[in-house]
Formats: C-alpha cells, sequence, structure tokens
C-alpha cells in the first residue's frame, strides 16, 4: 500500500507519500481498500499539531473515507469482504488502504457514490447533531450559517431546511452566496461587503435568528450573538478563523440566549446508539434527495499538497475529494 505519512506535524510540506505495509486486521477491525477520502478542516490542523486529537507518531492523516472491505478480523460479523463502505476514524484515510473498527464503518446501498460518501459523515453528522439535537430547531424558525459555503455549512443549510427551517446563508463573496442560494437558502449575507448585524435586522425584522450555526469563529461572533433573538441558541462549532473567540457573558444574560457546545466526536463516542439512529436518519434523507453533498471538485490521492493549499486559502466551496486512480 502507499499512505502519507506524517512523521513530524510541522505542517503539510513534511508529508511524504510512502511505500508501507499492508496492515491486517486486528479483532473487531476490517481493511478497507480506499477509493475516496475528503478533505475537512482538522485534516489542516492535525498535521500542525493544532487539533485536539494528537495521534501517536508516525500516522497517516484523512479523517474520512470510502471504499471496499478488503479483509475482516475476528469477530467481524456484520461486514464481510467486498462491502461498500464508509468511515470516519480520525486518521488513515490519506492512502491506498487502512484499518479501521468495523463498529465505525457505515454499509453503503449501491447508489451511494464513494465521492458522496466520503464527503457525508462528519459534515453531516456535525450538523445534524449540531441543529436537531443541540439547537433544538423547529420548523418556521430562523438559522444563521456562518461560513456557509464550507463542507459543514453547505450540510447545515440542507438539513435546516429539510427540518422546516428558515436559512440565512453568510459567506464570504459573491460567489458563495451563490452557492448557497442555489443549495436552498432562503437569503444570504457577504459579511466583506455588509454589516452582519443590520443585515440580520432588515433580514429579520428586528428579531434577529432563533439559533447561530459558527464553525468561523473570530471577527463575526460577537456581532452574530449581539443579533441573536430571545432564548436564541448559539452553536459553536469550531474555529476556522482561527483565533478562539471570547464572549462578554452578559450578553447571553440579555438576550435569554443560551450558548451552546457542539463536538460529534464525543458524542458519537458516548452515545452511539443515538449516533446511529442519527446517522440512519441521514442516509434515508440522502436516498429521498433532501441532502446531497455539495463538491468544490475531486484531486488525484497524490495531489494532497495542491489540496491542502486549496482549502488554506479558504477557496474551497463544499468538499473536496481525493481519489484513488
Amino acid at each position: 500500500m502507499h499512505a502519507w505519512l506524517c512523521t513530524n506535524p510541522t505542517g503539510v510540506e513534511n508529508l511524504q507519500w510512502q511505500e508501507l505495509p499492508t496492515p491486517q486486521p486486528a479483532k473487531g477491525e476490517v481493511l478497507v481498500r480506499i477509493h475516496a477520502a475528503s478533505l475537512n478542516f482538522p485534516d489542516l490542523l492535525i498535521v500542525q499539531n493544532k487539533y485536539q486529537m494528537k495521534p501517536e507518531l508516525p500516522f497517516v492523516p484523512g479523517s474520512e473515507y470510502a471504499g471496499v472491505v478488503e479483509a475482516v478480523g475476528e469477530g467481524v460479523t456484520h461486514l464481510k469482504v467486498g462491502q461498500r463502505v464508509a468511515a470516519l476514524n480520525g486518521t488513515g484515510g490519506f492512502g491506498t488502504h487502512t484499518t479501521v473498527a468495523a463498529k465505525l464503518c457505515m454499509p453503503l446501498p449501491d447508489a451511494f457514490s464513494y465521492e458522496d460518501a466520503a464527503a457525508f459523515i462528519m459534515t453531516y453528522a456535525t450538523s445534524h447533531h449540531a441543529l436537531i439535537d443541540r439547537g433544538a430547531l423547529q420548523a418556521g424558525e430562523t438559522v444563521l450559517v456562518l461560513g456557509a459555503a464550507g463542507g459543514v455549512g453547505t450540510a447545515a443549510i440542507q438539513i435546516a431546511k429539510a427540518q422546516g427551517a428558515k436559512v440565512i446563508a453568510a459567506a464570504s463573496s459573491d460567489d458563495k452566496c451563490a452557492l448557497c442560494k442555489e443549495i436552498g437558502a432562503d437569503e444570504t449575507i457577504n459579511y466583506q461587503t455588509q454589516d452582519l448585524r443590520e443585515a440580520l435586522k432588515a433580514l429579520t425584522n428586528g428579531k434577529g435568528p432563533d439559533v447561530v450555526y459558527d464553525p468561523v469563529g473570530g471577527d463575526y461572533t460577537e456581532a452574530a450573538f449581539r443579533s441573536i433573538a430571545w432564548r436564541g441558541r448559539y452553536l459553536v462549532i469550531g474555529f476556522a478563523a482561527g483565533p478562539i473567540p471570547a464572549l462578554p457573558l452578559n450578553l447571553p444574560l440579555l438576550k435569554g440566549a443560551s450558548i451552546v457546545g457542539v463536538f460529534w466526536g464525543a458524542f458519537s463516542q458516548k452515545e452511539p446508539a443515538a449516533n446511529a439512529a442519527m446517522l440512519q436518519e441521514l442516509a434515508t434523507w440522502y436516498a429521498e434527495g433532501k441532502i446531497k453533498p455539495v463538491m468544490d471538485g475531486t484531486m488525484p490521492m497524490r495531489d494532497l499538497h495542491k489540496a491542502y493549499e486549496r482549502m488554506g486559502q479558504r477557496a474551497v466551496r463544499g468538499k473536496l475529494v481525493l481519489i484513488n486512480q
């Protein structure tokens, strides 16, 4: 097998494409031949030693992938050789093969393409857990999605619309705003050229959004929170802008609002039955055409450095998927 190996987590430039022994699955694991793997923001952080999970060195990055089971370990009965699966394991995806715990594999129906499956679990599970579970989003409520043209943002738009909510999508360019409209956003805000608070006031008749979905952090957090509706829920997803913002705690008091942490990875480990039910609902929504990953494009697995460069420039719209040819 071949894979991108990280021996020194000081940046993308230190990743090397290497030939490695093909591993054999241990008890409870399967060996997957990888067809496609998506690039997520944590995949950038993890090779810079900036992510909360710090794998033992050396490791192969790539948290999310899809492929075919080539071997099964002892005790695995619900998966078989030749079965199509997707998995989110935190590492291992940027290569031709990997082993993964069988319990982390999502069986794929034939109609689910490898490219879509590789771009599915992290963004849609995060967004569903955030909006439906943590945010208790109800039909008729208004959601503000920050960073709306990215992977989790586009998933959040689709899930909020499937739940019957009104969506205001905020992004950093007119092209990104147009993409958000194409996939169902009711209104858009270009926060590079528009004042976020004034735009939200106009679009909500002064009420503000009921739920704010924030994977960005940085300079827009306080402005968005100051605009939130009474009893609003502010969902803390991540900090793609870099700085972790600090909010004055009198703001949630004055708004009767909640600051809600969203950590889907911990949820999936601590509440596996609820997570499995959620993934099943998402698979059903995919089959019904309610949700579909937005693709920035595909690139050969060997072009990982170029893919990272594109993500680092915040040029990705939707998900960028690497494929083994």
